[in-house]
């Protein structure tokens, strides 16, 4: 297994499923030893089948998200893995078996995370490939289109997760994949001036936060927290950020009433930033 990140409340791996031909993620949710035993597993089992029920449901429903391989809530079922010498293949192997945990296996979504595809092209206008500014220019608005399309797409990809009834609880760009997009070729990797590739399919991933929920609340917050991500992350491409929600309008039907709640969302967040 290849260690590919590791977060606070778990770590995640490429590994194969059934033969080396078929990548698969594992993503493991380690014990935590300041917890008591018998908290620590209720928190755990609760945490994984949550996000394991949401994944399949938006499977049912036919949204973009990984499929669900396999899933274990047994605190001790990765520490019993490596001893049948399943941590013997390298040292991330053995790394996954130190620490027991509970574990989801999905489906390998190759493509380039959303956050990464949107920096390159704010990297290619800013030096020059194109400049957003000068809207009149050919140029300009043909990359400005491009990039539209993207947000789009994103907003169509939380339309389709909100119309299933399921809110992610942590919408950021580092949670949408574009598929199709190489893999290989990271922010570093990327040369500048190159123009990126802004075409594929969006695929949301990292369900942990996620929950089953219809409320209209729920889903403007979900929204609230990607327009405050893109904010923060992606400053030249904040002012078109209503591209996502012109997506989320065309896919979803209740969208009305979710914008107009956004709205006050919005307002109770100016406010606290007021106020401290």
């Amino acid at each position: 297994m290849t260690l590919i990140t590791q977060g606070a409340e778990a770590h995640l791996y490429k590994t194969t499923f059934l033969s080396p031909a078929h990548p698969a993620a594992l993503k493991i949710r380690p014990s935590k030893p300041y917890r008591h035993p018998i908290l620590d597993r209720r928190l755990t089992r609760q945490r994984v089948l949550q996000e394991a029920r949401c994944m399949a449901r938006l499977v049912r429903e036919g949204v973009n998200v990984p499929g669900v391989l396999g899933v274990d809530w047994d605190l001790g079922s990765i520490e019993s893995w490596k001893k049948e010498g399943g941590g013997e293949g390298g040292e991330a192997g053995a790394g996954a078996g130190a620490g027991a945990g509970a574990w989801i296996l999905m489906e390998w979504i190759p493509g380039c995370v959303v956050r990464v595809v949107i920096s390159r092209w704010e990297k290619f206008v800013a030096r020059g490939g194109a400049q957003l500014e000068t809207s009149a220019e050919a140029e300009g608005e043909r990359e400005k289109e491009k990039i539209r399309g993207l947000l789009r797409r994103v907003g169509a990809a939380v339309g389709a997760l909100h119309k299933a009834g399921v809110v992610h609880g942590d919408l950021t760009t580092s949670n949408l994949i574009l598929r199709g997009v190489d893999e290989e070729e990271g922010e570093e990797g990327w040369k500048d001036g190159e123009e990126p590739n802004l075409e594929g399919e969006v695929v949301l991933i990292d369900f942990g936060l996620a929950s089953q929920s219809i409320q209209d609340e729920d889903r403007a917050v979900d929204l609230y927290v990607l327009e405050r991500a893109f904010g923060s992350t992606h400053p030249r491409t904040e002012p078109l950020f209503g591209e996502v929600l012109e997506g989320y309008r065309a896919s979803y039907r209740g969208a009305g009433s979710v914008l107009k709640r956004l709205e006050d969302v919005r307002m109770r967040g100016r406010k606290k930033s007021m106020l401290g």
